[in-house]
């Protein structure tokens, strides 16, 4: 079950559980979208794993009491800011793991 963590790691901005701009990757690090589209070219400084639009998990019970009353969204900030020329050396290598999928 997704955490739904509450800010982005890289500019500690809220994004609280209906947030349509929180993005996750595969381990679930949770960045903004303009850090996403802007500053991290859509790679996970953490994993090198793509990102995706966090799913909205319902804020009532619409079924099996799977909601947020239930299973509320994570508290605990991860605020870890992106070294940024160490994340220029991921995309390099994320982009040649990609071209060599490809070919």
């Amino acid at each position: 079950m997704l955490e739904i963590r509450c800010c982005c790691e890289h500019c500690n901005i809220d994004l609280p559980a209906d947030s349509k701009a929180a993005r996750i990757c595969t381990f679930e690090c949770t960045f903004c979208v303009d850090c996403v589209e802007n500053i991290l070219d859509n790679i996970c400084p953490n994993c090198g794993a793509e990102f995706q639009q966090r799913p909205i998990r319902p804020a009532v019970n619409l079924i099996n009491d799977n909601f947020l009353g239930n299973y509320p969204a994570a508290t605990k900030r991860f605020h870890r800011p992106v070294d940024l020329d160490r994340h220029a050396e991921l995309v390099t290598k994320v982009n040649v793991y990609r071209q060599k999928l490809h070919n």
